[in-house]
């Protein structure tokens, strides 16, 4: 087995070990079942350093979903007259967000300025012939706007579906290593129930906040993307802080007179 396969198939095992894990912290504790426990799951996390790379985002979509990610084929007219679509769509949405009474302009940061792209977006590809442009729902027919991915375009005529997720960018920070995209793997509220192309579309802005410009648009096929994991053990104040944990709390004292 590559090195690739082996580090692939440990990611992937430590997404089953992750979702049985958590289920048995809130559920009782079946002694007869084989599944793995949270033993198994800390061993797992610690051979493997805790970080998995160049994993195939086709494959996390394909094993969490039971979903093909569909590369785009730009020879295929389904294909084409998506793109075109998208493409005549951004043109019609940088337009209305670059001018001065922009909805965008009404706020002080440029995440707050996503979901105005994704209404617009949503409002553009719907005028486009042929193409139906929705936010998607989750297996249980909810709607959800968080997570990914924020957008569902269906080829009307060939049934084809894209996902589209877009991003708010600061131009020049293109090559930059912070983190912007997020994968959680959710059966239950999980957004793709679709064989489907998976699309991301970058929108490069100046950074001038409350007077934003949005300068370009790229549009990315996710089909050979790869992600990362990073797996790591969190919690926040509500369960650090928690009286029956707290052993002892202290006040300043008062000055003697």
């Amino acid at each position: 087995m590559s090195i690739f396969s082996s580090q692939r198939a440990t990611f992937l095992c430590l997404i089953g070990l992750i979702a049985t894990a958590c289920d048995q912290v809130n559920e009782p504790p079946v002694v007869y079942s084989p599944e793995p426990t949270i033993d198994d799951l800390i061993q797992t996390v610690i051979t493997s350093d805790s970080n998995f790379t160049d994993v195939s985002f086709a494959s996390l979509i394909e094993t969490s979903t039971g979903h093909q990610v569909l590369p785009v084929d730009a020879a295929a007219k389904v294909d084409q007259e998506i793109i075109a679509g998208i493409r005549r769509a951004m043109a019609q949405t940088l337009d209305r967000m670059n001018r001065p009474e922009s909805p965008t302009n009404q706020e002080r940061r440029i995440n707050e300025c996503s979901a105005h792209f994704e209404e617009a977006i949503r409002h553009f590809v719907n005028a486009q012939p042929g193409l139906e442009c929705e936010l998607p729902r989750t297996a249980e027919g909810n709607l959800q706007r968080a997570g990914y991915p924020d957008l569902r375009i269906v080829h009307q005529s060939s049934g084809r579906v894209a996902y589209l997720d877009p991003k708010l960018v600061e131009t020049g920070s293109l090559g930059s290593s912070l983190r912007t995209f997020y994968f959680t793997p959710k059966a239950e509220t999980g957004k793709v129930l679709d064989d489907a192309h998976h699309l991301l579309i970058g929108i490069e802005h100046d950074g001038n906040t409350g007077k934003w410009q949005f300068l370009r648009w790229h549009l990315v096929d996710l089909a050979e993307f790869k992600v990362r994991l990073k797996a790591e053990f969190q919690a926040d104040n509500r369960d650090i802080y928690r009286p029956e944990l707290i052993l002892e709390s202290g006040e300043p004292e008062k000055p003697k007179d």
